[in-house]
């Protein structure tokens, strides 16, 4: 019969000397059995066919269980407890049941006689299981598995087609097989608990643990090694013959680093001799003496490969060549630099530092010297100097509840960006920031402290503005006549809150020039503003809410600016006295809010449209501020003719001066809110809520007191996104007075003129921006790997910052991370501006308009060409704004991208291309040149 023909088989192997041993059993042997001869099992084992066994006759009086269809005889064979002593003795012609565990201790009942284990014994079981059959040969200490085979021996696994196992050398061998179109299939894989190969054949020694392999690929990382032959040590260390080295996951990769030997240390690096590029299977003439490629994990110190350019202004370049130190679980350091054969040179160091569950961040410190030109040729050659600091620091909210730390610093030379950024984002944006904060609240107490320091910067304008130390302390909202436990409806009075407020802030503003100068800290302005208010709430209807208040604003300077005007060079001389001075303010209001509901519902059952509602809120209110500030003005001679204004000792103040001029009036405005029920099958309740209009409305006030120009200007707004996908927003305002020949108001409304107005529409502005993009090939697998991430406790520091320096460098380079599974998308906006104003003599009005149109977008030609674009249109100087054009190309183991900047002062052009694989990134091919209109 064919043993377990068909079947799938699996066993434990027997000890070694088991075999020697089988045959003097003392089991009553029912009939003799013969063995098949050697003829018959080499050429069965060649036809990948099972060896029948045959058998005698059977014996009368034979009681013995059989199997179906079969006229051998199997022992009866029971399971017994794992603490029995003696070793099992079975027949070896007979696997144990599948109901029977491989860990369960097996005897025969009329045995009980213990085995010797002979010397080649191994060490742990083997586990081994065929689909198509398995052939045991006694006397040869041999079993044969036929198609696919798996047989796992401690933390090996080894998978194929056949595989045949020797146990007195401890030797398994396994080749694939062929299929009837002579193609290979079930490739023989060995995974030993860390890298997983793929192989022709090989030979596995259980004793040593030694391999050999012919024809394999191995996955180490990212990268994948192909060798003809190697051999593997026990320690998995692996010593390859005629390799080739790739990131490409095909069987006949696009490229590879061709070297005669290799050798690979588990976890740790693979290096080489000398190696060759090879691409699409022709040799290139680029070869290195020698290869290393990291595969280890974590941190480890190490050369950072430079980056081979070229450009036009600084010549031929090593870019990003550096170091990496790792310097323990806190703290790491990367350095930096670029050398260009023109003179050029920059280098970068980047700290970064980490606690788990604590905080994170990182510094970025750059210098740089760019030249340009010919240096024999002074008109034409130029260089400058620059620098750049950058500090993230980020703090974990459960370190220290109530605390928070947090910077964002971003500061630099003016002309940094000029010389050493190519990316246009970066270079549009001729403003830096920094922010400093620290917050401190006090749980069960009204108290929040904030420590902050602040800068902003304009590279056009070289001027630096810096808030430091700036701080407020504020008390929430308290109720003194409030009782501790509250019954029933409370009393107004008990409704009274009160509240304080009190700011710091010191001021210094200067050129980039000055900076570290005593003409910087001349300028320092320093204040401290205190702010107390006291309101209530009383409901005096059921929609409407009556809220009166009474604010009092102390400000402290400890300067105060003193300017005049010189006669003779008709210039404007500024001193500063110092000392402590003060200015108060103080406001009174009570408003009165509600809302109004209106609705109008269609007759008609059938009209798509049921109901529109339209939602008022009105507010109007009574304020009185008196003056307390006329002191801290004084009048100031603006030309030779002696024309006089009103300027403040305060102006450059922090708070600036308080308003000198009593107000007694009312305060009014009304916002809007436009509903539409349509019907719809798609929602449960069987109609669907559309808004047409978010707000609309407009505000204004009406001084009681004023001698003239008692009406404020009134400020029109708007806002709504009609479908979900239009944004629209606009604002205005209009001047109710008229004016004279010479465009200076007149205390005259414009609707007491000849022709009936409103008032003039002196500015306005309206914004429209839109996005539209085709479906998401994958959508639902991003979006599960979102909920994935989301379901996360907690996300490792070291990992938050490496997606801020991911998201950093897809801002910098958006063609080398390009969405090929979104076909195409397009974010469109535009805005509209209109300014009247008189011109510099007075004598006519001039309207200005000002149209902008923006756009950006990307869109597949092919499934592997992707073109992105960003530009814009103005209207008023009908000119194409600052465009840039990337194509990129997937070349699936490879990406290429070509950016380009057709128009403006920093035209542009540069290709890349560069392995997809992390590990080979710096391998890149760059070109750039670059057009500076200096």
């Amino acid at each position: 019969m064919p043993l377990l023909k068909d079947e799938f088989a699996r066993a434990a192997v027997l000890p070694s000397g088991y075999f020697n041993k089988i045959f003097t059993d003392t089991l009553p042997q029912p009939h003799p059995v013969r063995f098949p001869s050697k003829e018959e099992i080499d050429s069965s084992f060649f036809r990948n066919d099972t060896v029948p066994l045959k058998a005698t006759a059977p014996l009368k009086n034979d009681t013995t269980p059989r199997l179906k269809n079969d006229t051998v005889p199997r022992p009866v064979i029971k399971r017994m407890a794992d603490s029995v002593p003696p070793l099992p003795v079975v027949d070896s012609l007979f696997l144990p049941d599948s109901s029977v565990m491989a860990d369960s201790v097996l005897i025969a009942e009329a045995d009980t006689v213990p085995v010797k284990l002979s010397k080649d014994s191994l060490s742990a079981p083997v586990y081994y299981k065929a689909q198509d059959s398995i052939v045991m040969l006694v006397k040869k200490k041999e079993f044969r598995l036929y198609n696919k085979a798996d047989v796992k021996y401690e933390q090996t696994q080894l998978t194929g087609n056949t595989m045949v196992f020797n146990q007195s050398t401890g030797i398994l061998t396994s080749r694939m097989g062929v299929d009837t179109a002579g193609k290979p299939v079930e490739k023989p894989v060995l995974n030993d608990g860390t890298t997983s190969s793929e192989m022709d054949s090989v030979q596995y020694n259980f004793n040593s643990g030694k391999a050999m392999i012919f024809q394999t690929r191995a996955q180490y990382g990212e990268g994948y090694v192909n060798s003809t032959k190697v051999k593997k040590q026990p320690d998995n260390t692996v010593f390859g013959f005629r390799n080739g080295y790739t990131t490409c996951n095909l069987d006949t990769p696009h490229f590879a680093f061709r070297a005669r030997k290799i050798k690979v240390i588990p976890n740790k690096l693979i290096v080489s001799g000398p190696a060759n590029l090879e691409i699409e299977g022709i040799p290139t003439p680029l070869f290195i003496p020698f290869a290393i490629f990291p595969i280890s994990h974590g941190q480890r110190t190490g050369l950072l490969p430079p980056s081979y350019v070229v450009n036009q202004q600084k010549g031929i370049g090593l870019e990003n060549g550096g170091y990496y130190f790792g310097l323990g679980e806190y703290l790491d350091l990367t350095v930096r630099a670029d050398v260009y054969s023109y003179g050029s040179w920059g280098m970068t160091l980047s700290p970064t530092y980490r606690k788990r569950y604590k905080y994170n961040g990182g510094f970025n410190i750059a210098f740089s010297n760019s030249r340009f030109g010919d240096p024999e040729v002074k008109s034409e050659f130029t260089t400058s100097k620059d620098f750049r600091v950058t500090w993230s620091h980020s703090m974990d909210g459960k370190a220290r509840p109530g605390t928070n730390f947090g910077a964002s610093v971003n500061f630099g030379t003016s002309s940094y960006n000029q010389f050493n950024v190519t990316n246009a984002a970066t270079r549009m944006n001729n403003m830096m920031y920094s922010s400093i904060n620290y917050s401190k609240s006090w749980a069960g107490k009204p108290y929040n402290l904030t420590l902050a320091l602040g800068h902003d910067q304009n590279t056009s304008t070289r001027q630096v503005n810096i808030k430091f130390p700036d701080g407020s302390f504020t008390v929430n909202t308290l109720y003194p006549f409030q009782k501790k436990e509250m019954v029933g409806t409370p009393k107004w009075y008990e409704k009274i809150g009160i509240s304080y407020s009190g700011l710091l802030r010191n001021n210094i503003s200067f050129a980039d020039s000055t900076f570290g100068k005593p003409a910087m800290f001349d300028k320092m302005q320093s204040g401290i503003q205190h702010q107390v208010p006291i309101s209530l709430s009383i409901p005096v209807l059921r929609n409407l809410t009556l809220t009166p208040s009474i604010s009092y604003t102390e400000k402290w300077y400890l300067k105060q600016q003193v300017v005049s005007f010189d006669q003779a060079t008709e210039t404007y001389d500024t001193t500063f006295n110092s000392g402590f001075y003060r200015s108060s303010a103080m406001s009174t209001s009570a408003s009165l809010a509600t809302a109004i509901y209106g609705m109008y519902a269609f007759k008609n059952k059938n009209s798509k449209v049921q109901a529109i509602r339209h939602v008022m809120r009105p507010n109007i209110g009574m304020s009185y501020t008196p003056d307390l500030a006329s002191k801290d003005y004084y009048l100031l001679q603006i030309n030779k003719e002696g024309k006089m204004q009103r300027y403040s000792y305060y102006d450059n103040s922090p708070f600036g001066p308080s308003n000198p001029e009593t107000f007694a009036g009312i305060t009014f405005g009304l916002d809007n809110n436009l509903e539409m029920k349509v019907k719809s099958d798609k929602d449960t309740s069987g109609v669907k809520k559309i808004k047409l209009l978010d707000g609309f409305g407009f505000s204004g006030s009406y001084n009681l007191v004023a001698d003239s120009f008692r009406l404020s200007p009134i400020s029109l707004n708007a806002r709504t996104n009609l479908f979900d996908k239009v944004n629209v927003s606009a604002g205005g305002t209009i001047n109710p007075y008229q004016v004279d020949s010479f465009g200076l108001p007149v205390d005259r409304y414009m609707w007491q003129g000849d022709k009936f107005s409103v008032g003039r529409l002196t500015n306005a502005n309206i914004a429209i921006s839109t996005s539209f993009q085709s479906q998401d090939k994958k959508s639902k697998e991003k979006e599960q790997l979102k909920e994935d991430l989301a379901d996360q406790e907690e996300t490792p520091d070291a990992q938050l910052e490496e997606q801020r320096r991911q998201a950093e460098l897809m801002r910098t380079n958006p063609g080398e991370y390009v969405d090929f599974d979104i076909p195409w998308r397009l974010d469109l906006s535009y805005s509209l501006n209109y300014s009247r104003a008189r011109t510099v003599d007075r004598l006519r009005d001039t309207t200005i308009f000002t149209q902008y149109l923006g756009f950006s977008g990307d869109f597949s030609l092919t499934p592997k060409w992707k073109i992105i674009m960003t530009s814009g249109f103005d209207f008023r100087l009908k000119q194409i704004s600052y465009t840039t054009l990337t194509i990129s190309r997937d070349l699936h183991c490879w990406q290429m991208s070509i950016n380009l900047v057709p128009f403006g002062s920093y035209r542009q052009f540069s290709i890349t291309i560069n392995p997809k694989a992390g590990i080979l990134r710096d391998l890149r091919i760059n070109r750039t040149r670059q057009f500076f209109d200096l």
